[in-house]
Order: C-alpha cells, then sequence, then structure tokens
C-alpha cells in the first residue's frame, strides 16, 4: 500500500478516491486536500447528486464526514512526528444552508492542540459566494501509533 504524504501534496491537491488514498467511506466524499498542516487543513469536494438526501440536498451526514477526515488529516500531522496518531472523540456539526451542487470548500483549524487532546473547528463554505453552510466541532484523542494499530486501526486516519 502506498504511503499517504501528508507534508508534501501534489500543487492540484490529493484527491482522496480511493486510488490510492481515500478508501472505502472516505473515497466515497469526493474530497481533494489541498493542504494539510499542524495549525490548518484545506480541502475541497464539487458535491451534487452523489451526496443527495433524499430531498435533493446534499446530506448532513456528509458534512459530518468532511469535518471528521479533514480536522483529522490536520490533527494528525501537528502529533505524528513524536509517534501519535488521533481518533475522533466527539462531532458536532451544525448546518446553515442547504446546497444541491457546486463546489464546497472546507478550512480546519486548531482550536486546542495539548498532549493528551485537541479540538479542531471546520467551517465548509459554498466557493460561489464564501456563504458557510456547515460548521463543525472535532473533539480527538492523540494515542501511540502502536496501540492504534493493535486495536485494528491504521496510523494514518482518512
Amino acid at each position: 500500500m502506498t504511503e499517504l504524504r501528508l507534508d508534501s501534496l501534489p500543487s492540484e491537491g490529493l484527491r482522496l478516491d480511493g486510488q490510492p488514498f481515500g478508501a472505502g467511506f472516505t473515497g466515497a466524499l469526493g474530497l481533494v486536500l489541498t493542504e494539510v498542516e499542524p495549525d490548518r487543513a484545506r480541502a475541497w469536494a464539487d458535491v451534487g447528486p452523489a451526496q443527495h438526501q433524499e430531498t435533493g440536498i446534499v446530506h448532513g451526514g456528509w458534512y459530518a464526514t468532511v469535518v471528521e477526515t479533514v480536522a483529522s488529516l490536520g490533527a494528525y500531522r501537528a502529533v505524528s512526528m513524536r509517534g501519535q496518531t488521533v481518533v475522533g472523540v466527539s462531532n458536532t456539526t451544525e448546518f446553515f444552508r442547504p446546497v444541491r451542487t457546486g463546489r464546497i470548500d472546507v478550512v480546519a483549524r486548531p482550536v486546542h492542540q495539548g498532549r493528551t487532546q485537541q479540538v479542531w473547528e471546520v467551517h465548509i463554505t459554498r466557493a460561489s459566494d464564501d456563504k458557510l453552510v456547515a460548521r463543525g466541532q472535532l473533539r480527538l484523542q492523540n494515542v501511540e501509533q502502536r496501540s492504534a494499530q493493535a486495536a485494528g486501526n491504521g496510523s494514518t486516519p482518512a
């Protein structure tokens, strides 16, 4: 398996489409990572019918999953050099306006980065007018990589 290198993303971004990154559930999001640093992570996605719920708007679960994915990658960058990984323990996502189609921009920033846990806030906006569509907060536990691997989790979230 190819290692996910978050410190050197291609200039066009890294598409999490399962080839070779973002397998499974994450691959279905349609996310393109453009920046993943210890103090900020950015991504975008073109949304449409594949992300819709029954009423023809983007499903709230899609937003919550994007919050978890993008914040987790930034949080991982913040602790990976000290032999740790992260696991999400609380995800709160609020929705402000519906979206049917178009580009969505995602920016995640840490609110708190401690020895044992982190809290990240994520803003999801419409690219067309920069209006806030959803906002999330993710609390993560910092754990030693070997204990996460023993529990069956990978060393890189996503």
